[in-house]
Order: structure tokens, then sequence, then C-alpha cells
């Protein structure tokens, strides 16, 4: 049987990684090895780390401070290489501090590579409604998660994913050049070259507690790194046009209200498409945050994604003067 590794990479995450470590803890299949690297956090994190080898031996933690945004652009995607290089494992199992995981987690992200059925596996991710704010539930669709454990997921988000070794090093690894965007463009690079398949029953339980503007912030960041990493292209023209439709709209109001309520219904369906069963269950308030929240999205990602091309450029044009 393969070995199996767990791999995270943190940084001052004091009050997310007692509940990663418990997750890990409790692993029907448990892991040959977790490997945590720390960036030097300075909350407290590194020490909770230490002290819980005394009940986890099979937990790794890696102090490394070059993976730390003073050092290196992409923080993450360095801490994740980091330990994957240093782990025993032949397959890879990545986690997040700011999640949870069932107990089952490990079996059903790493299954498919087991079975010798795929190299790269998708688990996703998923909301816990009882801990979830109303800004998690609005913003879940545009940030990739679901709000129940059997909707499919294509997320590429590396809170839910594995791969074998051998994939992860025909790409290069994570990409070190980027903040945001390194484990979507790390997503295509291992589509193009692995077998990939989703997993099923293996989403990771995603407890943002989003206010209005840290889930605004949390689109306009990701929408940064598409734009400096020169990918969703698609998605910036999609929202581009839908903010040039809202501005005819309303210019056109005072002649003919039809513009108008065309735009409005698009925005509401494209407001509740992935789940309208689910937010409408959740009452009122959850459906108008929503609604409000899918009016400002297209300005937001198409505002910074710009922003993000237009950063790159400079610092190409910089690099080549």
């Amino acid at each position: 049987m393969p070995t199996v590794s767990v791999i995270a990479t943190v940084l001052n995450e004091s009050e997310t990684i007692g509940g990663l470590l418990a997750s890990m803890q409790m692993q029907t299949l448990a892991p040959d090895d977790i490997v945590i690297v720390d960036g030097g956090s300075t909350d407290g994190t590194w020490e909770q780390l230490v002290a819980a080898q005394a009940t986890m031996p099979n937990l790794l933690p890696i102090r490394d401070e070059t993976c730390n945004r003073k050092h290196v652009i992409g923080p993450i995607a360095r801490g994740r290489n980091v330990a994957i290089t240093s782990a025993r494992g032949d397959l890879i199992a990545c986690a997040d501090a700011g999640c949870l995981y069932d107990s089952t987690w490990v079996d059903h992200i790493t299954a498919p590579l087991r079975s010798g059925t795929a190299d790269y596996t998708l688990g996703g991710s998923r909301l816990d409604l009882a801990q979830s704010t109303v800004w998690d539930i609005a913003s879940a669709p545009f940030l990739g998660v679901k709000l129940a454990p059997t909707e499919p997921s294509k997320s590429c988000a590396a809170r839910s994913v594995a791969f074998t070794r051998s994939a992860w090093a025909r790409v290069g690894g994570f990409p070190e050049s980027l903040f945001h965007a390194d484990d979507v463009l790390f997503d295509q690079q291992m589509r193009a070259v692995a077998r990939t398949v989703p997993a099923d029953n293996a989403k990771a339980i995603y407890i943002p507690h989003h206010t209005f503007s840290t889930a605004v912030w949390q689109v306009s960041s990701y929408s940064r790194g598409d734009g400096i990493a020169g990918l969703r292209f698609a998605r910036l023209m999609r929202n581009v046009l839908r903010c040039v439709a809202e501005v005819a709209a309303l210019a056109l109001l005072p002649l003919t209200i039809w513009p108008f309520l065309l735009v409005l219904a698009l925005e509401i369906y494209f407001a509740y498409r992935l789940d309208w069963k689910h937010v409408r269950s959740l009452g009122p308030r959850v459906l108008l945050a929503r609604l409000a929240f899918s009016l400002v999205v297209p300005w937001v990602v198409a505002i910074n994604q710009v922003r993000g091309a237009l950063r790159k450029q400079y610092q190409t044009n910089r690099q080549n003067a």
C-alpha cells in the first residue's frame, strides 16, 4: 500500500491550528506523517505544533521563515513545496488550518490514488451552516464553496486536494511566483498532465466567519491573483459585460424599464443558479444577502482582475527596462 502524507502551511493560525490537528488525529485512515510548515508565526502557533508532537508521533512541524512574504512572493506555495519535499508519502493530501475535516477525509481524498485510477483528486470545500455567518453563505458560490456535502464540486482550492508525488514533480510543484492564485495555476497544470477525478465525500469544512467587507476583500484578492497570473480571462469578460449591462440599464431607466428588469432577472439567476434550494431554505435574510453580494461581485472581479493584470504588466516592463 502506498504511503500517505498530509501537508499544510501556516502563519499565525493559533485560533485554528487546534481544529486541524484534532481533525487529523481522528482519521480512520491515519496518514503516515503530517507535515506542517510554519512560516514564522509569532502568536503561539509554532508552540502549539511543538506541544502536539507529544500526542501525535506522526506530526512533523517545520519552522521555515523563508515561507513568509518577506522572503518570497508566494509564501503559501513555498510552504507547501517545503512540506512535500520533507514528507515521506508517495501520495500527498493538502489540508488547510482554516478548515476542519471529517474522520474519513484522508481515506476518501486518497481513495482514487490508492486504487491507481487517478493521479490527482479534487475534494472541494463546504460550509458548516451551523457555524456560518450570513455573508459566508452569500459569498460561498463566488469563492467555490458549497453549502452541502453532497453538492458536486469542481473546486481546485488546495484546502482539499490530493496527488501523487510524481505528478507534483512533473509540474514543478506549486508556483512560488504567485501569492493568491498558486493553487489555481497548479490545478491547471496538474489537469494537463495527470488523470484527474473528483473525490466523493472529501470536502474540507471551511469556516471563514465572513462579514460583508471581509468577503469582498477575499473576492478582490483572488481576482487580483487571477489578473497577475493571467488566469480566468473568460470570467473577467463575463463580469465586464455584466457591469456594462447594469450601467446601460440604469442609463435607459428614464426611457424604459424593460432593460432594467431584464438585467435584474439575470442577476437573480447568477445569484441563485447553483444552490437555489439550499439558499431558499435558509430564509429571506440570506436570500437578500446573496442577491446583494451578487450585484457587487462583477464590479469587484472586473476592477481587481484588471488591476492585477496591469500590475503584472508594470512589473514586466520594469524588468525589461
